[in-house]
């Protein structure tokens, strides 16, 4: 008899199919002026064909942008005159190494590595070469390289590697980051990790793993200043979120890493239980109700006429931005007090240096 082609279905396919999503609403934002990223065309497939997204989601999708740019944006501030490497995990179609690589950090930018599944990188890989725009950003053709079948792409900053992260990170990152005299990842710069969207998709056994893995290669002497930002949904507990996740479960998605961060100090113990000097979590909400500028908030307002204002703040509720700072021994801190203001990492720190 003939079997059915769902027993031999890629289980990983619904998970990746997310990024496609992610993408396309980042172009919808972009298309309907609440973004700006001249990037974005190239990664979406046929973006010209692409229908915009409703303004929920653009709305959405724009909360997310500013409040992970604007944490970027003080990391390099808290990195000083230090140069900066950056981790994105399950980095997908992300734009952000070029909107970087293109603004007024760029000469601060050591290092941006990308690391998702070898058929994300592949895709990413190929329309990097295909875009003359995307490509040029990389440095001379000549520093730049394609291997493993397609799926790694190495130029002087830009690093585009595969790896499934839920495999053990002694096996999956130590000979891709920290091997060698001149290890890919530097032990001793200030560096940030990005989670956007995979933490949730991985047990909390192998997600803490991973971020483990990190916070041990930066504490040997001499290490690094060390941060982490993620982004994810959560509270999936409640009426709304049991709604969220049988629609994920429609469409073959599943999150096992989202049951063990109902609220926001779960979140925020996740830093602080891999010993994290600082954590803070958002939700969304908060973000658009106490930290986007008025004038900003009527500029949006006129984009689109948005008719769903109490689901808004149901969605906006259940996604969350985290982040840690985790600051090296040889770093010595004089302190006022701890800030634990969104979209400021640095700690209002008096002082901050680097033996």
């Amino acid at each position: 008899m003939f079997e059915s082609p769902s027993r031999h279905a890629d289980p990983d396919a619904p998970i990746r199919a997310t990024d496609n999503d992610a993408a396309i609403a980042r172009l919808s934002a972009v298309q309907k002026g609440y973004l700006t990223d001249p990037y974005i065309t190239a990664l979406v497939p046929r973006a010209h064909l692409q229908q915009p997204r409703p303004p929920l989601i653009n709305i959405g999708t724009y909360l997310r942008a500013r409040g992970i740019d604007d944490l970027l944006e003080n990391w390099f501030r808290l990195a000083g005159e230090h140069r900066v490497q950056i981790v994105s995990l399950g980095a997908g179609s992300d734009t952000r190494f070029w909107r970087l690589a293109n603004g007024p950090y760029a000469g601060q930018l050591q290092r941006y590595i990308e690391i998702d599944f070898a058929e994300n990188t592949s895709r990413k890989a190929m329309s990097i070469r295909k875009s003359r725009v995307l490509s040029a950003t990389l440095g001379s053709p000549d520093a730049v390289s394609v291997g493993g079948g397609g799926t790694t792409l190495r130029a002087p900053v830009y690093n585009l590697l595969p790896v499934d992260l839920r495999t053990p990170p002694a096996t999956a990152l130590t000979s891709l980051l920290g091997s060698g005299d001149e290890p890919l990842l530097s032990p001793t710069l200030p560096t940030l990790l990005l989670f956007e969207c995979v933490l949730a998709y991985m047990t909390p056994v192998a997600s803490n793993a991973l971020i483990q893995w990190f916070v041990d290669y930066f504490a040997a002497p001499g290490g690094g200043l060390l941060g982490g930002v993620v982004y994810e949904m959560f509270k999936l507990n409640d009426a709304f979120g049991r709604v969220m996740l049988n629609n994920l479960k429609s469409r073959n998605v599943s999150l096992p890493g989202a049951e063990s961060y109902p609220d926001l100090a779960s979140l925020s113990r996740r830093f602080l239980n891999r010993g994290f000097t600082t954590a803070q979590a958002l939700t969304l909400r908060e973000i658009r109700r106490r930290y986007i500028e008025p004038q900003e908030l009527q500029r949006l307002s006129r984009l689109e006429l948005l008719d769903e204002v109490e689901e808004l703040e149901l969605v906006l509720d259940h996604y969350a931005i985290s982040w840690g700072v985790k600051f090296p021994e040889s770093c010595t801190i004089t302190l006022n007090h701890i800030s634990t203001v969104i979209l400021n990492l640095a700690l209002s720190a008096d002082e901050l240096r680097y033996k």
